[in-house]
């Protein structure tokens, strides 16, 4: 990402910050619901007990106090571009792993984490026809042991100039060149999709 790509995100979010506090109005979440719904998903594709998360993107690490509250114990590593909100998810959590940057930024080993997740951090607009995406999905599945989950936004619904949103079954058909065994979910909100992409070793259903 550029550097005043990112530091665009990094001062909109300090703002939102600023104006929303805790909150997921801060991370433009229109309501705890909503990214709750998105958190379901993403653990649908077979996160349990005792398993490893990497977060990208993880705002206030509130996948790793979802989760806890579905009555699963999970190693979880979170990090995000913002210095603010990781200083705020740090103050939630204080004993977990939480690292400030993008995921270029980190020298993980492959196969570092069970699962990585990602809810919202593709959405930023950068103009450059999803390359920063697939470039991002391809670190994480190579950073997985059993797979990745993810969302973006759904440009068969809405389509918006400061919001990236792609046509699901094109980034399907791209993740399936990476991994055959991608599956898409269309069926929990009008806007978003979910791509879950599962190492055929991994055995998760």
């Amino acid at each position: 990402m550029k550097k005043e790509q990112r530091k665009r995100i990094v001062d909109r979010h300090r703002d939102s910050l600023t104006r929303h506090g805790y909150h997921p109005n801060a991370l433009y979440w229109s309501s705890r619901e909503i990214q709750e719904i998105r958190f379901r998903v993403l653990a649908e594709i077979g996160i349990e007990s005792g398993d490893s998360v990497l977060d990208v993107g993880c705002g206030f690490a509130d996948f790793r106090q979802w989760i806890a509250g579905q009555g699963k114990a999970v190693s979880f590593t979170g990090i995000d571009l913002s210095p603010d909100l990781i200083r705020v998810a740090s103050q939630r959590h204080p004993d977990a792993a939480l690292l400030c940057g993008e995921l270029a930024d980190f020298d993980f080993a492959s196969g570092s984490f069970d699962w990585v997740i990602l809810s919202g951090a593709m959405n930023e607009q950068l103009h450059d026809e999803g390359a920063y995406a697939r470039g991002m999905i391809a670190r994480m599945f190579d950073l997985c042991r059993k797979g990745v989950a993810f969302n973006m936004l759904d440009a068969r619904h809405l389509k918006a100039h400061d919001l990236q949103s792609v046509d699901p079954h094109l980034m399907l058909d791209y993740c399936r060149t990476i991994c055959p065994d991608a599956e898409l979910r269309d069926d929990y909100l009008a806007n978003d999709f979910t791509i879950y992409m599962r190492r055929i070793e991994s055995g998760a259903a």
